[in-house]
């Protein structure tokens, strides 16, 4: 029986090859919202000048460097390393969840295969990373969207997206209208938590990667949808104008 989300047990796995040291400050700070990252890993070649920028992160955060030697020009032995030691973690390290750090989609099966047992996986990688590594995690967060904590948690670092650039991202629109249905009552009111819980069940979603520290200041920032608040209850049900508009949508798309 997995513990509770605040109590996780996590292995923390870092491609050093792909992953800047100046991030794992608010790394740590992110996966401590989750539970303890008992077991933490770099791998890379440390005779590399390329990792010296590791050197001093690797003593104040207590992570254990693994040496992986470059036996061929172009292949990276240090994503079949980590691959090989999440194996062997899956199965021996009573945990309950993974942070794999990388940009590198290579890592995409692993991923796949972790969440297959039950594993919840944290995902950061830069911008650049592949869709299909982004999505096959629980959560997955832009590098370049975290900065050091401030007592309150991990921030956003870049400025929130406006109103109309969340309008005109369809895929976002669409997956929090779908949330919102799929978890509201005959009203069209739908409880805040279930709609996140609704989210995170079907994909690598976080708010922050869109400049927001919540959920329901998301939300609110798109223009679409309205929010009523009754002490820590908060509910969110779409705009019916905003509905109304999107069935005009649809149609016109219809008809063409």
């Amino acid at each position: 029986m997995h513990m509770a989300d605040t109590e996780l047990r996590i292995a923390l796995l870092i491609d050093a090859d792909n992953a800047p040291a100046s991030k794992i400050e608010p790394i740590l700070t992110e996966l401590a919202r989750h539970g303890v990252a008992n077991v933490r890993r770099a791998y890379g070649n440390w005779k590399n000048p390329h990792l010296k920028g590791w050197e001093d992160c690797l003593h104040a955060y207590a992570i254990q460097p693994v040496q992986q030697f470059a036996y061929t020009a172009r292949k990276n032995a240090s994503d079949m390393a980590m691959v090989i030691d999440a194996m062997d973690l899956l199965y021996t390290g009573n945990l309950d969840g993974f942070a794999i750090v990388s940009s590198d989609a290579d890592f995409t099966p692993l991923v796949m295969r972790l969440r297959n047992q039950n594993m919840r996986v944290f995902g950061f990688g830069e911008e650049k990373t592949p869709k299909p590594f982004v999505n096959a995690c629980s959560t997955f967060l832009y590098l370049e969207k975290l900065e050091a904590a401030d007592g309150e948690g991990t921030q956003a670092a870049s400025r929130p997206k406006s109103s109309s650039e969340l309008q005109r991202d369809s895929r976002l629109i669409h997956l929090l209208r779908n949330a919102v249905s799929a978890t509201s009552d005959d009203s069209g009111w739908a409880h805040l938590g279930m709609v996140g819980s609704h989210i995170r069940n079907h994909t690598s979603f976080d708010e922050r990667n869109y400049g927001y520290r919540n959920l329901s200041a998301l939300f609110e920032a798109t223009g679409l949808f309205e929010l009523r608040r009754e002490g820590q209850l908060v509910e969110i049900r779409e705009k019916p104008k905003a509905k109304a508009r999107t069935k005009r949508a649809r149609k016109k798309a219809a008809a063409q």
